[in-house]
C-alpha cells in the first residue's frame, strides 16, 4: 500500500522559515519525480518545486531563491525548505510523486504565515 505523509506545517511569522517533509512508503521511491504543490481555497493547485529522480530541481518564480527542495532516497523522504515566508505563502502544501503512469499525492499540511 502506497502512502505519502507530509509533516512540518504550522504557523510562522512573516520572514520565518519552515521545513516540510514527505515520507513515502510502499514504492520504489528513488525512481519517482517529487513535486510540492500548494493550494488556497478557491484557487487551483500551484506547483512550487520539483526534483527529479536524478536530483535536478526546478522552481517557479514565486519560489525561486526562497524555497529549496531535496530528497533522501535511502530514507524515502523529500523535503521543502521554505525561507523568507510571506503571508501569501499561506496554503495547504502537498507532495506528489510520479513515475510513468504512477501518480500519488499526500494528504497535505497547512502552512500559515501570519503575525
Amino acid at each position: 500500500q502506497v502512502q505519502l505523509v507530509e509533516s512540518g506545517g504550522g504557523l510562522v511569522q512573516p520572514g520565518g522559515s519552515l521545513r516540510l517533509s514527505c515520507a513515502a512508503s510502499g514504492i520504489l521511491f528513488r525512481m519517482y519525480t517529487m513535486y510540492w504543490y500548494r493550494q488556497t481555497p478557491g484557487k487551483e493547485r500551484e506547483l512550487v518545486a520539483t526534483i527529479t529522480s536524478g536530483g535536478i530541481t526546478n522552481y517557479p518564480d514565486s519560489a525561486k531563491g526562497r524555497f529549496s527542495i531535496s530528497r533522501d532516497n535511502a530514507k524515502k523522504t523529500g523535503n521543502l525548505q521554505m525561507n523568507s515566508l510571506k503571508p501569501e505563502d499561506t496554503a495547504v502544501y502537498y507532495c506528489r510523486l510520479t513515475w510513468g503512469s504512477r501518480n500519488y499525492w499526500g494528504q497535505g499540511t497547512q502552512v500559515t504565515v501570519s503575525s
